[in-house]
């Protein structure tokens, strides 16, 4: 056992609260849903990036490469002046929905360059430009460019030229569950020296200001000839302790608003949330407080760097009492060394060695960056829409607006994150898929993290999983049931046994959200399923969470799909519980013959012939239901059609024949039900029959697959793409009262507003759905063997079998951050500096989705998340 998986064990068995510290602070609080008080919800514009420094915060708090403690009572990061800007560095900047030309876009370049998951060593490096950042330049240029042109970066604007950077990496490590450890390096990459103010801040975040709790934590100045400290007096916490290297000047504020900038009313302080930086950019000496007090404080370092040079900052937030700790010892260097080579040591169990190195580096950076995107998440529905007893009252219209359906949420936990910037609010598909990824290194977080998607102040009273902030009732696919049980064989796999109470657990509670989809989304009963626009945004032909411009509805191929693999999952899930408990051997007769009814529906729509699969293309596609009665086919090749190979099990005789129950009234089902159970494949076997349970048939699966694997369809040198590039010089379009409806192959940005226009499902290349075809055909290969071989690419004469061709996924998608024989990698695009500058080329981001033809990354820039699930890809076929 590693220390690291010693911490893992100690923090699972509450003898040592190894997790109580981590990276939970967000990058962005301001222009979310949780913080805007606008009468229409319009969190855009109601607290813009300008106003962030001025005011506090009600449901969280923002910093740079910060930590907090699990409820966020307590916060520290790091701010950042080069004696040019107009503000200090506090957060990191990007353009909201409505500046950018392609939705929100974070404008900065920061790495997540490690992390263990008790977070007992973290390193981060963000790159700070030594001339002045260039707000305006970028809301400007980027509001003039359209939706066909790229976005304008921060490299273009020339502020990295020659090098005139610094590289500011702020490294953490535990030297306890309460002492931490904090280096903060500078480095100069350019050829002249320049000036740089280094600001270490700590603060609470502001609970006492709403009418709810009046008690007020403390910070003060705490100074003698051996230390200088800032400390720390929280109602929960008690003291604590930041103390700081040398002798910096030491400056407080208030953590509260600056009424009198903002709106031009009186302060009710003398020091507000900006005092810091009004006293460090514009010389205002009255801005801090004299007497060394507040809620808000920092340590002051101001220096010269010169060309080359790397100057560092030592800290330590510690429940060590002054005069018994000796906070910057000769062990201080010492521990840092010994916390990285843990974190060497853990992942060397994670990381195979047969891997190269640029693999091993690729893994690494995506499960750090996946670690790093925890974040405390805070958001009372209910007192949000009512309001504080201590400020004004909200607008009437919020008691029926966005997410007034959602009452009884009470979010406040540690939750992992799409993205910190740009997505700083969990989403529940997308969570499911981190936890597939975060398995691998800490299954007890992915457990939790599934596990409280469905507790009573989550999950919707009628069953519904709560989808994202923005629309908590909106739909995601349903594929919770499916990460629960791959976490749960990813833990067995790693510690020799699976958590059946765990999978017990949330099999109870999955039933509740099963039903709630059965009700509520198939009214009419006939196992077809309108789910929405099911997460794959702009997808379609219209918005399919919105009523139809040409009324009627759509009956879809990707709802329908979902539910079958749903069905397959808690079929899978109960099987194995009723291992040990025959009670579930009901149940899962259940979800199998559901299957199959599904299976019937997506072949026969409520016995009226009609198919979401078009026998002359050889495809599946939406159906149009239109008020007159009139149905056609929604021909669009997208991954729409793809998502019914989700749903695939084999019945293995030597699981079926220890399940009695379960065996004789699936016998009896397909004895008294055959033309239902012409969707099952039976193959004898020396143990008994093997039975195939797929929503694609034998037959439809080698037409399918011709389409996904044409390199001139879905087929791309890195992976599957969303939309078929058939699409591009032949787009697909419905005239419908007047008006004309039209998909493209669109292999980049979004070129339509369609959700906002801040991502794109028409062409780019994403691995949530990858990484499920993935699984998919290595399902397919379990029950058809080796002999069931395909053209890989279509056209090419090349045979491979399922295996193969799963295999060839899996390396295509690893090849968009793996350096080519150019020594480039894709995901860079055309960006010469990070191709080729030896302090870039190494520094991966796991964007939100990628080029569709040359694999540049798209959406959001710095999204972990669910492309952190190349690392499992990369642990499977590095072995």
């Amino acid at each position: 056992m590693t220390q690291e998986e010693f911490r893992l064990q100690q923090d699972l068995s509450r003898k040592a609260n190894w997790k109580r510290w981590g990276p939970y602070l967000s990058e962005r609080q301001w222009s979310t849903v949780r913080e805007d008080y606008s009468p229409y919800g319009n969190a855009w514009d109601s607290f813009p990036h300008d106003h962030a420094r001025s005011r506090a915060y009600r449901w969280g708090e923002d910093g740079l490469g910060g930590i907090s403690d699990r409820h966020q009572y307590i916060c520290f990061a790091l701010a950042l002046w080069n004696g040019k800007d107009a503000i200090l560095k506090e957060r990191l900047f990007g353009l909201t929905g409505n500046e950018g030309n392609h939705g929100e876009d974070v404008k900065e370049y920061y790495f997540y360059l490690d992390s263990t998951p008790t977070h007992s060593y973290m390193k981060f490096l963000y790159k700070y430009p030594q001339a002045e950042f260039p707000y305006g330049r970028l809301v400007e240029e980027n509001r003039r460019r359209g939706k066909d042109d790229r976005e304008f970066e921060l490299i273009d604007t020339g502020v990295f030229d020659d090098n005139r950077y610094f590289d500011v990496v702020i490294e953490y490590a535990k030297a306890g569950t309460d002492d931490i450890l904090i280096r903060i390096e500078a480095t100069n990459r350019g050829t002249e020296a320049a000036p740089l103010h280094l600001l270490p801040t700590v603060w609470f975040r502001n609970t006492w200001s709403w009418g709810l709790d009046a008690r007020k934590p403390r910070l003060n100045r705490e100074q003698t000839a051996e230390i200088t400290a800032i400390k720390l007096n929280q109602n929960y916490y008690g003291f604590r302790w930041l103390y700081c290297e040398g002798r910096p000047e030491l400056l407080f504020t208030e953590n509260e608003t600056n009424a009198q900038r903002l709106y031009g009313l009186a302060n009710e302080s003398a020091y507000v949330k900006d005092g810091i930086d009004e006293y460090i950019v514009h010389g205002a000496k009255q801005a801090v407080n004299p007497a060394a007090a507040g809620t808000k404080g920092a340590a002051h370092y101001q220096m010269t760097v010169a060309p080359g040079q790397t100057i560092a900052v030592r800290l330590r937030l510690s429940d060590g009492v002054p005069g018994k700790l000796n906070a910057f010892d000769a062990k201080v260097e010492e521990l840092f060394a010994r916390r990285r080579k843990e974190a060497d040591e853990f992942y060397a169990t994670v990381i195979p060695d047969g891997a190269p190195a640029d693999r091993k580096n690729v893994m690494r950076q995506a499960l750090g960056g996946l670690l790093w995107s925890k974040q405390f998440y805070y958001y009372d529905v209910n007192r949000w829409i009512k309001g504080d007893p201590g400020t004004a009252d909200p607008p009437k219209e919020r008691a029926a607006g966005r997410n007034h359906e959602w009452r009884h949420l009470y979010n406040a936990d540690v939750i992992s994150m799409p993205d910190k910037w740009e997505y700083p609010w969990y989403a529940a598909w997308d969570l499911a898929f981190h936890c597939v990824a975060l398995a691998i290194v800490d299954s007890t977080f992915a457990k939790e993290q599934l596990l409280l998607m469905t507790r009573e102040w989550y999950m919707h009273p009628n069953g519904q999983l709560p989808a994202y902030e923005w629309a908590f009732g909106d739909v995601n696919p349903p594929v919770h049931a499916w990460a629960a049980w791959r976490v749960y064989k990813v833990e067995m796999k790693r510690r020799g046994e699976g958590d059946r109470k765990f999978l017990e657990r949330i099999f109870q509670k999955l039933l509740l959200n099963f039903t709630w989809w059965v009700n509520r989304k198939d009214a009419t009963g006939r196992n077809v399923f309108q789910g929405g626009f099911l997460g794959l945004d702009n997808i379609g032909v219209f918005d399919r969470s919105k009523p139809l411009p040409t009324g009627g509805h759509i009956e879809q191929s990707d709802g329908t799909s979902w539910m079958g693999m749903y069905c397959l999952n808690m079929l899978a899930i109960a099987l194995e519980l009723a291992k040990d408990n025959p009670t579930y051997e009901d149940v899962a007769s259940k979800f199998f013959e559901h299957f199959v009814y599904i299976c019937n529906a997506m072949n026969n729509l409520g016995g009226e012939n009609i198919e979401l699969w078009d026998a002359k293309d050889g495809f599946f596609y939406d159906v149009l239901s239109l008020p007159n009665g009139q149905r056609t086919h929604l021909k669009v090749r997208s991954l729409v059609g793809l998502i019914p190979l989700f749903a695939v099990e084999t019945l293995d005789p030597t699981v079926v024949d220890k399940l009695p129950g379960f065996k004789r009234r699936m016998q009896w089902f397909i004895e008294n039900r055959p033309e239902l159970s012409e969707n099952i494949e039976t193959e004898s076997t020396d143990d008994g029959p093997r039975r195939f349970l797929s929503l694609v048939s034998r037959p439809r699966l080698k037409r399918v697959l011709h389409y996904m694997l044409d390199e001139n369809e879905f087929l791309s040198p890195y992976g599957i793409r969303a939309v078929s590039r058939y699409h591009r010089d032949h787009p697909y379009t419905l005239k419908a009262n007047g008006m004309d409806y039209r998909v493209d192959y669109e292999p980049a940005e979004s070129t339509t507003g369609l959700f906002g226009g801040n991502s794109n499902w028409r062409g780019p290349i994403w691995f949530p759905v990858n990484y499920l075809l993935i699984e998919s055909l290595q399902k397919f290969h379990f029950f058809l063997g080796d002999n069931f071989k395909v053209e890989c690419p279509t056209g090419s004469g090349n045979k491979m079998n399922l295996w193969e061709m799963a295999g060839e996924l899996s390396q295509r998608l690893t090849r968009l951050f793996t350096e080519n024989q150019n020594g480039h990698r894709p995901v860079f695009g055309g960006t010469e500096k990070f191709q080729n500058d030896p302090y870039w080329r190494d520094l991966i981001p796991f964007h939100e989705s990628f080029h569709g033809d040359n694999g540049d990354g798209t959406g959001a820039s710095h999204q972990t998340g669910w492309t952190a699930l190349v690392a499992k890809l990369i642990q499977q076929y590095g072995e």
